[in-house]
């Protein structure tokens, strides 16, 4: 398929990289030149590392992918996949944008990890071929990829998108169209217990992790996560499903938000939970 990702940002190169690896030619759009520089640095790197573990030819998988600046490019692409930043109301306007510019065969996906698809689909005059395609980070290691459906978006389209999946050495789950899907809902309440535990005092950040990487068979602490995550955007989910919810169980621990406020976001800052 032709393949159209608007956003070059750490989700949009890992979801473009993944594409080209599977043999799609890619449009890969930002509004920044300079972002794209850095998402061709990014992508080449990752390329480059996992060569070392298989016969992947890097030149071979940048060539697939087309970096530019020009929204256009993407009026013949087969499926776009919007990674913008995580604010409906810009969303939305994208949409809105994509649907106007583009072929209406063209599938259009959102990358979001927690907001209405919905809402994104009902810009648009095809919302029978808007979707979700919630990919995790890292893009390329992470093989899970979540395929939203709408009350509107057609089995068609959930099938067309499945199968691209398929072809990208990634899996996915169907799930409806609800605050944080189905991983993020069931995770964020774990990583937010975790930090109420630190705030408490019951355990420090190191034996928190310990415990359910020995006790619970994780792989990673729910601390290291979050950092990895990014806190930031930790708080942006929870406080989503704390406002779509109203349920007391996804309240937001005082520690996460002041962590935030100081600046303290995680591996992307250098510290969180841990240093780095």
């Amino acid at each position: 398929m032709k393949i159209g990702v608007l956003g070059s940002g750490i989700m949009g190169n890992g979801i473009a990289q993944v594409f080209a690896m599977g043999g799609h030619l890619v449009v890969l759009v930002d509004i920044d030149g300079r972002a794209l520089h850095n998402a061709r640095e990014k992508i080449e790197e990752s390329l480059t590392k996992l060569s070392k573990k298989s016969n992947l030819d890097v030149q071979v998988v940048l060539g697939r992918i087309q970096f530019t600046t020009d929204k256009t490019a993407l009026v013949n692409r087969d499926l776009i996949i919007e990674a913008v930043t995580e604010n409906i109301d810009v969303k939305k306007k994208v949409f809105q944008e994509l649907d106007e510019l583009c072929h209406e065969h063209t599938i259009l996906a959102s990358n979001t990890s927690s907001l209405s698809v919905s809402e994104m689909a009902m810009t648009t005059k095809r919302p029978d071929r808007v979707c979700g395609l919630h990919f995790f980070n890292p893009v390329p290691l992470m093989k899970l990829v979540e395929v939203v459906g709408t009350e509107q978006t057609s089995a068609d389209t959930l099938n067309t998108v499945q199968e691209v999946i398929n072809t990208i050495n990634k899996e996915s789950i169907l799930v409806k169209d609800t605050p944080l899907f189905v991983v993020n809902r069931l995770l964020v309440p774990m990583l937010s217990e975790a930090i109420f535990l630190v705030e408490e005092g019951t355990a420090s950040v190191e034996d928190i992790d310990k415990g359910m990487q020995l006790g619970a068979s994780h792989p990673i602490g729910p601390l290291w996560l979050a950092d990895m995550i990014g806190l930031d955007t930790l708080l942006f989910i929870q406080e989503a499903l704390y406002e779509n919810t109203g349920d007391s169980k996804y309240k937001v621990p005082m520690l996460l938000k002041e962590m935030v406020e100081a600046g303290h976001l995680g591996r992307k800052t250098g510290k969180g939970f841990y240093e780095y």
